[in-house]
């Protein structure tokens, strides 16, 4: 009984991150700064942890690699688009960034629907861009927690956005691959 339960603990972690990603939309909205970087620093250390203990105790399972993937997006897209409908960064960065998900999730979507399943497995760009999204937010977070200057914004605007549409153009590549073959 004890092994099943901690065999959920990855998974318990992953549905704690989701659960931070409206805390975190709060957060911003209020400008609550030191709150919100403190927020998305928990959610990217337990990203780190519950990846640490699934491997480390071989606790990976399917469900797990979604509830994952689904927290890290959510608290990604919460932020951007919060942090875009309060004026902080440019919307056409946030609409990229959800834009390319949704893309993404489509593609794999009509995949099933043809009977041609899709598994996706993470491209170079991808982790490049999914690691400079996480940065972006993370200084410009920091940033505003502790009223430093910012005079690397536009250069992170403008990287965010080239490796979130290199990162889209890969998957897209991938998917004419697969729906041509």
């Amino acid at each position: 009984m004890a092994k099943t339960w901690f065999a959920f603990v990855p998974n318990l972690i992953s549905l704690g991150r989701l659960m931070l990603a409206p805390l975190s939309v709060n957060m911003i909205v209020e400008r609550r700064w030191p709150e919100a970087l403190a927020i998305f620093l928990v959610a990217g250390l337990s990203d780190a942890l519950d990846g640490w203990i699934a491997r480390r105790f071989d606790l990976r399972s399917e469900l797990g690699a979604y509830l994952d993937a689904l927290a890290d997006k959510a608290l990604l897209v919460c932020n951007y688009v919060t942090l875009a409908s309060i004026g902080l960064i440019p919307l056409y960065l946030a609409t990229l960034v959800v834009s390319r998900d949704l893309m993404i999730v489509g593609a794999v979507i009509l995949c099933w629907v043809m009977d041609k399943p899709m598994t996706i497995h993470p491209h170079f760009l991808s982790k490049a861009n999914t690691a400079a999204q996480i940065a972006f937010v993370a200084l410009l977070l920091g940033a505003l927690a502790f009223e430093f200057a910012m005079p690397w914004f536009t250069a992170g605007v403008w990287l965010v956005a080239a490796l979130t549409l290199a990162s889209l153009a890969a998957y897209f590549r991938r998917w004419v691959a697969h729906m041509t073959a």
